[in-house]
């Protein structure tokens, strides 16, 4: 049964969402049962304290056990101190070990177990051909320590998968590298302007079957934001929940322009840490630049490309798909989830081994990594000190557009 309420012209209160998640709650058996609650880490916008104290309120003294999961993904591990700011730092139930909170570790075998195998033919059935290759599912094996899941998090438009949220918590949120590079690959497959924004996606599809596979029962709290105002929560079964923010996000999170631009200055928020997570500046602005425009990421506070795949990165650089399938046994032991990575930055385009690589678009830095790293990673550089944003306000007629807190709202085209 889905529980809940959203609206494009109001917000909710702290009220509502208790009430909502009381009600759906209070529907399941978890009377001395043990609870694992997914959340989102600091890159993402959402009301965590606020879900963090209802929780608490509505089953501490109901639930045999009540901890958290943080859905990282390949993100860095948050330490002690980001934890707190994320969950608040007088989150309740924290003193005495009551409530414990742990890091996903992606890349610690003994942290995860195999839930089973995706064949090579479901995966062509699932990707309409795309891409035919076995893989593995495995998961956090702590979720076996626990009788239910509840996924906490937000629902944006995205780049791989078309949506953020739902099931997403579980493939990549707290899986293994197998069906990371899987899924990864195939929203660069499919290219990121034709992904970003719909619903019904193959990468969604993978995602779903996968999450069959987990033994757990699953419940999801999927909410939408715009910016920091909470405008909706639905709280169900998570493809359900998870539809139902979609389409409220769809409303909240797209903006629709009259024209493309010649250049776009997209400001990502500070909380993006290194490139890996600001290029969402780029991925959603992308839509609305015109061929041979130009995407300047502006964010002087960022000085790494990624914390955990830095190295890697360095060693392919950014390129457009075609790059990497016309001179795929050059690239073939290099994960997949970074090629994707790779070809999402540098945005759609070609290559042929006459003419060469030919982006569609120019991806320039104006940020703290050096010159000399950006060319060597086939970026573009500006020294950040040389742009003043204000300088770019209100001037979408000469061709410019300047995007403030970019990262989470998609831009494209009206009618497209």
């Amino acid at each position: 049964m889905l529980i809940g309420q959203g609206s494009p012209g109001q917000c909710l209160t702290d009220e509502a969402v208790h009430e909502i998640l009381d009600e759906a709650l209070a529907a399941l058996p978890l009377t001395g049962k043990r609870l694992l609650v997914l959340l989102p880490d600091a890159t993402r916008t959402a009301p965590i304290p606020l879900l963090f104290r209802l929780l608490h309120r509505l089953l501490a003294g109901r639930v045999a056990r009540l901890d958290y999961l943080i859905a990282l993904g390949t993100h860095p591990p948050m330490e002690t101190a980001a934890i707190e700011r994320l969950v608040g730092k007088d989150a309740p139930g924290r003193d005495g070990g009551r409530t414990s909170i742990f890091n996903h570790a992606w890349d610690d075998p003994g942290a995860l177990a195999t839930l089973g195998v995706i064949g090579e033919d479901e995966m062509a059935r699932l990707t309409g051909g795309l891409l035919a290759v076995a893989t593995e599912v495995r998961i956090n094996r702590r979720i076996f320590d626990y009788d239910q899941l509840l996924i906490c998090g937000p629902v944006f438009p995205h780049e791989v998968v078309g949506f953020s949220g739902g099931a997403k918590y579980l493939f990549p949120g707290i899986a293994g590298r197998e069906i990371i590079d899987t899924t990864h690959w195939l929203g660069a497959l499919s290219t990121s302007m034709s992904t970003i924004g719909v619903k019904d996606t193959i990468v969604r599809r993978v995602i779903h079957h996968a999450a069959e596979f987990v033994p757990v029962p699953v419940l999801c709290a999927a909410l939408v934001l715009r910016r920091a105002d909470l405008h909706g929560l639905y709280v169900g079964p998570h493809a359900q929940a998870w539809s139902a923010a979609a389409d409220l996000s769809k409303e909240l999170n797209i903006v629709h322009t009259t024209r493309r631009y010649k250049r776009v200055l997209s400001l990502p928020s500070t909380k993006y840490a290194d490139l890996w997570t600001a290029a969402k500046a780029m991925y959603k602005t992308e839509p609305v630049v015109e061929d041979g425009g130009e995407v300047v990421i502006y964010a002087p506070h960022l000085a790494e490309v990624s914390f955990t795949h830095g190295t890697l990165i360095d060693r392919v650089g950014y390129h457009v798909r075609d790059y990497f399938l016309a001179q795929w046994d050059r690239f073939r032991t290099i994960p997949l989830s970074i090629l994707a990575h790779s070809t999402h930055v540098k945005g759609a385009g070609s290559y042929d081994a006459e003419q060469g690589e030919r982006p569609r678009i120019q991806v320039t830095l104006a940020t703290g990594i050096p010159e000399e790293r950006c060319r060597r990673i086939h970026l573009g550089f500006a020294d950040p000190r040389h742009i003043d944003p204000a300088a770019w306000e209100g001037r979408e007629e000469e061709g410019f557009l300047l995007v403030r807190n970019a990262g989470e709202v998609l831009y494209r085209l009206r009618g497209a």
